[in-house]
């Protein structure tokens, strides 16, 4: 069980990581338009577009891959919840865009990160 120290601790990996992702996908030419969009308790990191398609990023961080590497977090239960968020972020804003869903892995120790993009990760399943 974590205790409150180990969630503050965890919550400031995540909040570094997702301004580090925001800062790599600005730079590399996409639009943020949201982090840290709410839908209920489903949260999206980064809405972003990129040409004419909008890109939803969920962005894992860790301090090592020791265990398993970040973006292997992404299971199909994360994956689904990602899918019914991004399907009411288009609805609420009235859109009519390809989606893509991508994931940004950061292994991040001190200031030196590794960050992998990967894009088009998952697929909506139906």
């Amino acid at each position: 069980m974590k205790n409150d120290n180990d969630l503050r601790h965890s919550k400031e990996l995540g909040k570094r990581g997702e301004a580090i992702a925001a800062d790599y996908l600005a730079k590399n030419g996409y639009k943020i338009r949201h982090k840290n969009w709410h839908f209920g308790h489903k949260e999206l990191d980064i809405v972003a577009t990129n040409n004419s398609t909008l890109v939803i990023v969920e962005v894992k961080t860790r301090w090592t891959n020791y265990w398993e590497e970040p973006k292997e977090s992404v299971r199909r239960k994360k994956q689904k919840f990602i899918i019914e968020a991004a399907e009411a972020y288009v609805q609420n804003f009235n859109l009519n865009m390809d989606v893509q869903f991508d994931v940004i892995s950061i292994i991040l120790q001190g200031e030196i990160f590794e960050l992998e993009h990967i894009q088009d990760a998952f697929q909506p399943t139906f």
